[in-house]
Parts: structure tokens; C-alpha cells; sequence
């Protein structure tokens, strides 16, 4: 395996194999020029998960540090929480990498469901509930049942209803952000758009949603 040399995040990854928990460190700037192929990546996941290989592992956090960083930002979280989220993330890769199954997922699918989760995290200790659970659209009109589980479930029933009028394309945006939990870059590779347009078209989608579950609760 050809391994890449004088990395810039070099420091940052040796800090996060020493340290049981993530430093605030700056991360390294997203390399265009360093894009390796899914094989590529899944080779060095997988030399990290066998055999612990610290100089893979250093070009894993060189690709997806920033892009995780990126990510969490794109949630509205400020730039020093992001920048710990993502360390936290890349942490949770080292430690977690005998877990990954190629079977299951693709590498970046299985980094940003652990991005994704962190922030929910993160979210749930910082005592603010993600805006799904908080938004009065989705809070049913009238006294609150005893039973949260049934209500979870009527929510949940009533969020698929509402995408369900939309157009195709939000509904399909939606779907796959909250049902499927892939990440905005996922959705690009996917879509073969432009990052920058994903995320619009989802707000967009969102505004559609709310305004739909609204209309429900009239």
C-alpha cells in the first residue's frame, strides 16, 4: 500500500492515538487535490482495523477530518463545536475500526452516521432537542397522551404523510436525510449535484414540510 507522506494532519492524528479523548487541535484544510478512490479508502480502513496501521489511519483523518468538520457545520453548529465533534468522530474511527463492516456499509456512510450520532449527542447534553422533537408543528394539538411511545409514532406517521405531498424530489430528499440518516455529502455523490445545492434544496424541502404539517394541524 503506497502511503502518503508529509501529511498536515500527521500531528493531529498521532494526538488522537495517544489521547482517550479528543484535544481542541485545528484541522487540517480540505485537500482537493488529495482524493483517493473508495477502494483506496476501504484498503486503508480496513489495514487500520487488521493491523492498527497508524500511517492509514493518518490518511483516513486527512480525508474526512474536514469533510466531517464541513458536515457538522452544515448543521448549524458553531465552528470550535464542530471542530471537537469532528476530532470526537475521528477518535470513535480509531477506537471503533475492528467494528466496521464493508458488508454493511460504505466507509463514508459509516463515518457520518458516527458524526450524525455525536451531534445528537451533543444536542441531548447541551439540553436542545433537535428541532424535529422541538418544532410545534409536530406537537399534537390538545392534552398529551400518557403513552410517548404512541405519540412518537403519530408524529412519526404524520412527518411520512406530510412528505408524502410533496414534490418528488423534496419528498426524496427528506426521506433519505431522516429515514435513511445519509449525510449531505452522501446525497451529492449521489444526486450528482453540487454539495451547495443539496443542502438549499433541503431547506427548501423543510420550509415545504413544516408548512404542510401546519396545514394538518389546522
Amino acid at each position: 500500500m503506497e502511503i502518503q507522506q508529509n501529511l498536515s494532519c500527521l500531528p493531529f492524528a498521532t494526538v488522537v492515538l495517544r489521547c482517550s479523548s479528543a484535544q481542541h487541535v485545528t484541522m487540517p484544510p480540505q485537500d482537493a487535490k488529495y482524493r483517493p478512490t473508495p477502494e483506496q479508502l476501504l484498503d486503508l480502513m480496513m489495514a487500520v482495523s487488521v493491523s492498527r496501521d497508524r500511517d492509514a489511519f493518518a490518511q483516513i483523518f486527512h480525508y474526512y477530518a474536514p469533510r466531517v468538520k464541513s458536515y457538522i457545520r452544515s448543521l448549524k453548529v458553531e465552528e470550535k463545536s464542530a471542530e471537537d465533534i469532528a476530532q470526537e468522530v475521528l477518535l470513535t474511527v480509531w477506537r471503533c475500526a475492528d467494528q466496521y463492516d464493508p458488508q454493511k456499509s460504505a466507509l463514508s456512510t459509516w463515518i457520518f452516521t458516527i458524526a450524525r450520532n455525536k451531534r445528537i449527542d451533543v444536542a441531548r447534553r447541551e439540553k436542545r432537542p433537535e428541532i424535529d422533537l422541538n418544532d410545534p408543528a409536530l406537537v399534537p394539538e390538545g392534552p398529551a397522551s400518557p403513552d410517548r411511545a404512541y405519540d412518537a409514532a403519530q408524529v412519526a406517521l404524520r412527518v411520512r404523510a406530510a412528505i408524502d405531498t410533496l414534490p418528488q424530489e423534496q419528498a426524496t430528499l427528506l426521506r433519505s436525510s431522516f429515514f435513511e440518516e445519509k449525510s449531505h455529502s452522501e446525497l451529492a455523490d449521489e444526486l450528482l449535484m453540487p454539495l451547495g445545492t443539496v443542502k438549499s434544496r433541503l431547506r427548501l424541502a423543510i420550509t415545504k414540510l413544516r408548512s404542510a404539517l401546519e396545514d394538518m394541524n389546522q
